[in-house]
């Protein structure tokens, strides 16, 4: 074959394969893609009705050409596993606790230190602000975690139910079994608050209260109620001893293949939801107390939270000193 043949054999075969090209690129642009979005929370839960809302505005920004589909109630599992679900892609859209989020990307762990925060307010206003887009950006950045960070969500002060007694002083904690994330910091923070910290998935929980296996676990009213902890630990007292918010993340496999446009509609209505989670959580945290109230739970008020506060002295002795620029920083926060 002469080489003016071969260039041009060769030239044709490359404009087919550009041409070839151009309406694959473009349908693939223009693919529909559910995202797949996972929540260990009931249906109805603000952060899965905040997530649902979303989605839904995604549909209409795209004209349903992106959209997303809800899976609560632990049908994927529960946060340990629909995270390792999320970093290989299978899931698309997840709503885990920073408590979590700690052993995967150390640095979030400044959020679960114990009494951090001076109240619900000053949580929001960290979130809200530039140390909160720094948090965020930690996960993101992270190669191990092979997670994107979209906003942070609410959900309010934890404190401690338990099946045997009312706690209304630190020594009323004592040799009772309760259920913490799994996270050193809160194995280490219940136990020096001389309970017995026992690290166990959210969705073990419900199960392990009514058999026995714990005496108590410790968190925000909606999940103590609308994950039906309540029957089974009637005594919740108001320790409010953590102030841990929640991540919705995004898969960083599934992100890579978004366009730009595409990712920042993302960025945007997390954003939003954000805010619109704060409004919903108000509103299920009372509704949450009301019905905790009408079924017998026995509500205790702890008038003064200073014994538990020096209790987790060693926590902070720990823990503390790796964290202290930022703790510094989110204690400034007026």
């Amino acid at each position: 074959m002469r080489r003016r043949d071969f260039i041009k054999i060769s030239a044709g075969i490359g404009a087919a394969n550009l041409a070839g090209l151009a309406p694959f690129s473009s349908a693939r642009a223009q693919a529909k893609m559910v995202f797949k979005a996972s929540d260990v929370q009931p249906a109805g839960y603000p952060t899965v009705a905040a997530t649902e809302n979303l989605g839904k505005k995604l549909s209409e920004a795209t004209g349903g050409r992106l959209s997303v589909q809800m899976y609560p109630s632990m049908q994927l599992g529960g946060e340990k596993e629909t995270i390792e679900q999320t970093q290989i892609g299978a899931i698309q859209l997840l709503r885990v606790s920073a408590g979590t989020m700690g052993p995967i990307v150390d640095d979030i762990n400044v959020v679960n230190m114990p009494f951090l925060f001076k109240n619900i307010t000053h949580s929001e206003k960290m979130m809200d602000g530039p140390i909160g887009q720094e948090l965020l950006d930690k996960i993101t950045a992270s190669p191990s975690a092979n997670l994107v960070a979209l906003c942070w969500m609410n959900s309010g002060a934890r404190s401690l139910y338990n099946s045997k007694r009312p706690i209304k002083s630190i020594e009323d904690v004592k040799g009772l079994k309760f259920r913490v994330i799994g996270n050193p910091i809160f194995i280490d923070m219940m136990n020096s608050l001389g309970g017995n910290g026992v690290a166990m998935g959210y969705d073990q929980v419900f199960s392990a209260l009514q058999t026995g296996v714990i005496d108590g676990a410790e968190n925000n009213p909606p999940s103590y109620v609308f994950s039906n902890h309540y029957t089974a630990a009637k005594y919740y007292s108001l320790t409010e001893h953590l102030v841990i918010p929640e991540v919705l993340l995004f898969s960083k496999r599934a992100w890579t293949n978004l366009s730009a446009d595409d990712q920042n509609l993302l960025k945007k209505f997390a954003r939003e939801a954000q805010f619109e989670e704060r409004v919903l959580w108000n509103q299920y945290e009372q509704q949450a107390m009301e019905k905790a109230k009408a079924a017998g739970c026995q509500i205790v008020e702890i008038a003064d939270k200073t014994p538990f506060q020096n209790a987790v002295k060693p926590v902070w002795d720990k823990y503390g000193p790796k964290y202290q620029d930022m703790i510094k920083r989110i204690q400034a926060i007026a």
